[in-house]
């Protein structure tokens, strides 16, 4: 059976700088990948030593990812500037160019040293000035994404891909070296599916434990059918799984520290899933209302996210109304 190839696929698209920078993160991921590969034997597993902006540990995989990111869309002529998780502002690369990237380079990174899933999330924002890049040209509701994506570093390395017209799903070929169509993804409405981080339970709000309490329940409780539980405490996996075969996934607030919105961040991770989910049939709302239509007022700014199954998810927050 014959698979279109990435590269031969953006060149139909009509922004060929959009097409430039797709197929520069697409190689930078496989270089990711090769790295990943080696493991323990390449001496990229442990801490790096240093914390990242949001105060988190620091991975060596996740420094040796985001320097690579970071350095090919350097040199990636389109580009006008970028935001990364690991980086405490957005970097200014051309004030000639047209398109902005965030990326958080390793999604899942406390996966790494136990050899389970990670990944790389993006996504591309138009470049709204000529002059100096600032914050405050990042700082663009979902809706006006121009692509989002994820690459997936798992058994197979996989790239989910949205420019706005349904989501594409390759598989690298360690043949080739090329990413190869071979799927496209569709959330179906209904599921029998949730993934959540079940050890935050007593912290979270009324309405979420009310919700998770019924699917707990199962057949013999008001939804009326049993539910599994996942959870690979890799957003980037878990949300793999529900484009994959449906599902809902949430990272809800909870009250452990009650002015922090929520654990994953809007700009590089919650926009750029939210656009694939969407685009693949499901919904992504935080309790208030669909997460694209937020006006971020920061670049790291956290959301609460709740994502999938448009049955579940409408339900979920109907409940916090």
């Amino acid at each position: 059976m014959s698979h279109p190839i990435l590269n031969d696929q953006l060149q139909s698209l009509d922004d060929q700088g959009l097409a430039t920078t797709l197929a520069c993160l697409a190689d930078t991921c496989k270089t990711i990948s090769q790295q990943l590969k080696r493991g323990e034997l390449a001496g990229i597993l442990g801490a790096a030593g240093n914390e990242n902006v949001q105060g988190e540990e620091q991975k060596k995989l996740d420094v040796i990812a985001n320097d690579l990111i970071k350095s090919a869309l350097g040199a990636c002529e389109p580009v006008r500037g970028i935001a990364s998780e690991e980086e405490d502002d957005v970097v200014g690369l051309r004030e000639s160019a047209g398109l902005l990237v965030t990326f958080d380079p390793l999604d899942g990174s406390s996966n790494i040293d136990i050899n389970s899933m990670v990944g790389t999330i993006f996504s591309i924002l138009p470049g709204q000035s000529t002059g100096p890049v600032t914050e405050a040209e990042f700082l663009q509701p979902g809706r006006n994404q121009v692509a989002a994506g994820y690459v997936l570093y798992g058994p197979s390395t996989m790239l989910a891909l949205t420019t706005g017209n349904g989501v594409d799903m390759y598989t690298l070929d360690p043949v080739s070296g090329d990413f190869l169509l071979t799927r496209e993804a569709n959330i179906p409405e209904a599921t029998k599916e949730f993934a959540i981080n079940m050890s935050n339970q007593r912290f979270w709000a009324p309405a979420v434990q009310t919700y998770i309490a019924e699917l707990l329940q199962g057949a013999e409780g008001p939804r009326g059918k049993n539910y599994n539980m996942r959870w690979v405490a890799a957003m980037v996996a878990d949300v793999h799984r529900v484009l994959c075969r449906g599902g809902v996934f949430m990272y809800p607030w909870d009250q452990r520290d009650p002015n922090k919105p929520g654990k994953l961040r809007l700009m590089y991770e919650a926009n750029p899933m939210g656009f694939l989910v969407e685009q693949a049939g499901g919904q992504c709302c935080t309790p208030e209302g669909p997460i694209l239509d937020l006006q971020p007022e920061k670049i790291h700014q956290r959301v609460p996210v709740i994502l999938g199954a448009a049955e579940e998810v409408s339900r979920c927050v109907g409940m916090h109304s």
